[in-house]
């Protein structure tokens, strides 16, 4: 499209929900599933790369990877087949077994993609880890998984990984992203590995309960626990690439989540290369002139990223409509965390397009309940169900569970174990697992209610609930009323014990636009929050900080406030 061309965004795939609630048929996403030749199952990197060949799509460009020089380049579905095969022969000549575990320690770079893909094919499981990660956390993620190939640059094997090698038994192959030669031992160039392995692999019958992906959670409320899932996911993925992202025929799409973060592979590479659409990868950090130049020279239409990225740019005095020619941008969505309603606001003012916040986790394996282009947007609420998702609040204590029907009333949000992204298992901790579900639901650990309209709006961690003075509180509905303060652009809320109340309430802000902290600043926010909240829910207590610490997709880490707080050991609250 040239500049002079008006584009004209089309209608949604999902044109009226209620319809596609009423007639949805759990795993109708077969439909457009082929299966491996001859009924040998279903794998997820072959419906994600080689099911277009078949098609007669395999040139079309399937990864547009953007460099830190700005200069850019395509990679094809046929690439990519190639790429992922030349790599399953990697593992293979490895002799590494079915079902090991290859971890990725990378940055935004193609290869990342040719590892999930080709391990997926070998039949292996795929972790990813984030980069910035110390050598600590990543030698827990490589202990816990006990991963056997690992796949990294030669700065992050340098100064992370070689000085803790010998407490890696399991890690039998270090493969190294950017160097033409072997440094030593079972660490090989694979660049040299992948030039002397072959294009064509036949991929072997795949169970889809086959376990193909492991992810880490982020710690916010104790060590990570490894998280499982199985090929079958694709068809959760499938689905909501339509209902939610509104991936059509000919779109671009970028999402800017780091590669250590299960939206990377889920929604990053897997959803979009299913939906045959081009992915948008940039190599670089975040910088928002870069981010809304982006947006224009590659004329993205659905933009996916993260609450702290929000933020991070309502902070800057740019106007990017202004600046820069957006008109190809028809929707933006938001996940990691939920996203404030001011910062939904703000979204759709600044941009003129929906933008659409959701809910799932990491045991879901793909999104469960969203805002969608057909419906209204009620900024701050995390929407309704994906359609065939079975959403309920049940009131849990102890052994008891009852599902809640009151509207408005906060209840433990749940979920009946028909969709096939379910996790299949927490690595080594099955009886973690098992105590995950009552019957046939399964329990997310997270506070939230369902107003008259269907609509479901977050309350809280059930571990992050404040008990004052007999009240149980999120701190979400704490942090969201401060987030409408118009000095503050964030805001944290924790409890602190009280031989009185129980805990009382202290809230963490970080102003906007360096405004002045002080005494007076303090006094006014916390009598705003009085105001708002009444006595028995505001916070006594202010703190101003220059930021909040945060896991790496971007959520805030109460627990680690609550643990400088109290004076306590923090390592574990950082885990």
């Amino acid at each position: 499209m040239n500049a002079t061309q008006t584009y004209t965004a089309p209608p949604p795939l999902l044109s009226n929900y209620d319809e596609a609630v009423k007639e949805f048929e759990r795993l109708s996403s077969e439909r457009i599933i082929s299966g491996l030749p001859d009924g040998q199952g279903i794998n997820l990197a072959y419906e994600a790369v080689d099911r277009h060949l078949l098609d007669g799509n395999g040139f079309q460009t399937a990864l547009r990877w953007i460099k830190k020089d700005r200069s850019f380049k395509d990679f094809s579905f046929r690439n990519f087949h190639d790429l992922s095969n030349q790599f399953a022969n990697v593992l293979d000549k490895l002799t590494l077994p079915v079902g090991a575990v290859v971890s990725t320690i990378v940055g935004r770079i193609p290869e990342f993609y040719t590892t999930v893909l080709g391990s997926l094919k070998y039949r292996a499981i795929h972790c990813p880890i984030y980069p910035v990660f110390g050598p600590e956390p990543i030698v827990q993620r490589l202990l816990r998984s006990n991963a056997a190939v690992v796949v990294t640059d030669l700065d992050t094997y340098t100064l992370k990984l070689k000085q803790n090698i010998e407490r890696l038994p399991a890690v039998r192959f270090i493969l190294l992203t950017d160097t033409m030669v072997d440094l030593e031992k079972n660490v090989f160039s694979l660049p040299v590995r992948m030039q002397r392995a072959s294009i064509e692999f036949d991929i072997k019958p795949t169970n889809a309960t086959d376990p193909c992906l492991l992810h880490y959670t982020n710690g916010v409320s104790g060590m990570p626990k490894g998280v499982l899932h199985s090929h079958k996911g694709y068809a959760s993925l499938m689905q909501t690439t339509r209902t939610v992202l509104d991936l059509q025929h000919g779109d671009k799409y970028w999402c800017t989540a780091d590669p250590g973060n299960l939206v990377a592979t889920t929604y990053g590479i897997l959803a979009p290369m299913l939906a045959g659409v081009t992915t948008i990868m940039d190599e670089d950090d975040f910088d928002a002139a870069r981010w809304y130049s982006i947006l224009e020279e590659h004329q993205v239409n659905v933009w996916y990223t993260t609450p702290a990225s929000i933020r991070r740019l309502m902070k800057m005095n740019v106007q990017p409509t202004g600046n820069y020619n957006l008109q190809h941008l028809r929707m933006i969505l938001s996940g990691g965390e939920p996203l404030h309603a001011e910062a939904v606001k703000w979204g759709e003012q600044t941009f003129h397009v929906p933008m659409l916040d959701h809910w799932w986790q990491t045991e879901t394996g793909g999104i469960m309940i969203s805002n969608y282009r057909c419906l209204k947007v009620k900024p701050g609420s995390m929407g309704k169900p994906v359609p065939g998702v079975d959403v309920g609040l049940a009131a849990i204590r102890g052994d008891h569970f009852q599902l809640i029907d009151e509207v408005d009333t906060p209840g433990h949000l749940v979920f009946k174990k028909t969709w096939p992204g379910m996790f299949s298992n927490y690595l080594h901790e099955t009886a973690k697992y098992e105590s995950s579900f009552h019957g046939d639901w399964f329990i997310s650990g997270d506070i939230a209610k369902k107003d008259s309209e269907g609509y479901y709006w977050f309350i809280g961690r059930a571990d992050d609930l404040i008990t004052t003075g007999g009240l149980k509180i999120g701190p979400y509905e704490i942090e969201k009323v401060f987030m409408e303060h118009p000095a503050i652009l964030e805001a944290a809320a924790i409890g602190k014990p009280d031989p009185d109340k129980g805990e009382v309430i202290k809230i963490f802000v970080v102003t906007r636009n360096g405004s002045i902290h002080g005494a007076v600043l303090s006094e006014e926010i916390l009598a705003y929050g009085l105001k708002r909240l009444g006595p028995s829910a505001a916070p006594v207590q202010l703190e101003f900080m220059q930021g909040l610490p945060k896991t790496r997709s971007g959520k805030v880490l109460r627990r680690l406030l609550k643990t400088r707080e109290l004076g306590l050991p923090e390592e574990e609250a950082k885990e």
